[in-house]
């Protein structure tokens, strides 16, 4: 079963990174700029957002091994949709169907083999669950950047038909039947409130990165936060409520949803920023981009063996601090990256930011479940997720915002400065390393002894 939620994580991953490496490509068939292909990316990421709500429901109503089954079907299907897309905006809908099917598809796998997961050996089933999913990343932009180039961007779609079926197939015969409760009810009000300030939040932001478009993006903007807010105000009253939130009661999975929410939206804007720098501001071929964004992926799976025994030696508190921090650093050097470095440097700046990536990604996604009795897991599973998924639409949409806010500074609204076409990725760069260190700041206040039931440290 963890093998399988593994090959779902695999099929997730590679499609929106190597999706990223395509983006000029796209852009171009498409007649738009290649950062606004962005709204495909960021449909999926938004969709998934909002459907893991309920997705839990579904889950907890149907049982795990339909919605499950079913949530892979649907995200097959809208590969192939995808790679039959004529426009932009039949790509962005057909992505968002491809998100409600990811919604469904690894959340529910992963509350299934973390309810049968004893804490003492929570860090290690963790490790065993990223490792297959980090492989994606690093297999994506080198397969991306060949298929963009030497057949077509739709290739990056159709290549989710076989991996599909298999875990199809898979599901069918591991996923055990059952689990159904016909009497849970759902949050209707909480749901609704809760996607259309999602929805509302990630679209504003969209909106105040083009021109003229400050006012509605500024309401939208105000409508999601407002939404949201009314979101919590009813859950906290409601009988029977979308969300539990009195899991944020424990110090070490509260830390997870505000720092470790600031570090997920940060390092998930660097797939997305990294191939347009490359390809739009330094003018490399897809194939050479994608071969150096593979580099921040070789990082994480080149440390992953050793992230486990460094939890253990060190502490959760440590690593949290010095991966958030290192991780600023390499996001800085980055911003001070030009086309006359050697390639040499530049990818061991990259394979330097994938390293304090997967340290920092496993040591979060460890902690948050720590100190979580058993019956709260569900929903601090919910929780978990449906922030990790805004944090990854919400890195997307910030990313774009400060290219396009940084080349409209420099008076060129097509994007890029004249002068230096890579000078607003530069500038975007710069800015998500200080946006960074509010995840340092958040993780410096843990306690000492943070998550020692699971690391193993005293």
């Amino acid at each position: 079963m963890a093998l399988l939620v593994a090959a779902t994580f695999f099929m997730e991953f590679l499609d929106g990174t190597a999706l990223a490496t395509a983006m000029p490509a796209i852009g171009s068939e498409f007649g738009v700029a290649p950062a606004d292909v962005n709204v495909a990316m960021t449909s999926y990421l938004v969709t998934v957002a909002m459907g893991i709500p309920f997705s839990a429901w579904l889950a907890e109503r149907f049982g795990p091994r339909r919605v499950f089954s079913v949530a892979i079907a649907v995200f097959t299907l809208a590969s192939l949709a995808c790679a039959l897309s004529p426009t932009l905006g039949a790509l962005t809908a057909f992505r968002a169907v491809q998100g409600f099917g990811g919604a469904m598809m690894v959340p529910v796998g992963t509350l299934v083999v973390l309810r049968g997961t004893p804490k003492d050996e929570l860090l290690k089933a963790t490790a065993f669950l990223v490792w297959p999913g980090l492989l994606a990343p690093v297999l994506a932009p080198l397969v991306g950047g060949a298929l963009t180039q030497y057949l077509s961007w739709h290739w990056i779609f159709l290549v989710n038909l076989p991996l599909g079926a298999a875990a199809l197939v898979a599901a069918l015969r591991l996923v055990p039947r059952g689990g159904g409760d016909p009497s849970r009810r759902l949050d209707w009000p909480g749901l609704a409130l809760t996607t259309a300030g999602v929805a509302a939040v990630v679209v504003g932001l969209e909106l105040l990165g083009h021109a003229g478009e400050l006012l509605w993006g500024g309401a939208a903007l105000a409508a999601g936060i407002a939404a949201l807010a009314a979101a919590v105000a009813w859950m906290r009253r409601a009988e029977s409520p979308l969300f539990d939130f009195s899991v944020l009661g424990v110090r070490t999975f509260r830390a997870t949803q505000t720092g470790g929410f600031v570090y997920r939206l940060t390092i998930s804007s660097v797939p997305f920023m990294l191939p347009l720098m490359l390809q739009d501001g330094f003018g490399w071929d897809p194939v050479r981009a994608g071969f150096m964004v593979a580099a921040v992926f070789v990082g994480n799976i080149g440390i992953k063996p050793a992230t486990t025994s460094l939890i253990r030696r060190l502490g959760f508190k440590p690593v949290l601090v010095g991966a958030a921090a290192a991780s600023a650093v390499t996001f800085a050097l980055c911003a001070l990256a030009t086309p006359e470095w050697p390639d040499a440097l530049l990818f061991a700046v990259l394979v330097a930011s994938g390293v304090f990536r997967s340290i920092g990604f496993s040591a979060y996604m460890t902690v948050q479940y720590a100190d979580v009795a058993p019956d709260r897991m569900p929903s601090a599973n919910a929780i978990s997720n449906t922030l990790v998924q805004l944090a990854h639409a919400l890195g997307v949409a910030v990313g774009a915002l400060l290219i396009r806010f940084a080349a409209q500074a420099m008076g060129d609204g097509a994007g890029a400065s004249a002068a230096d076409p890579a000078a607003p990725y530069r500038v975007a760069f710069a800015a998500i390393a200080a946006i960074m260190l509010l995840s340092v700041a958040d993780s410096a206040f843990l306690p000492r002894h943070a998550g020692t039931e699971v690391s193993g440290r005293r």
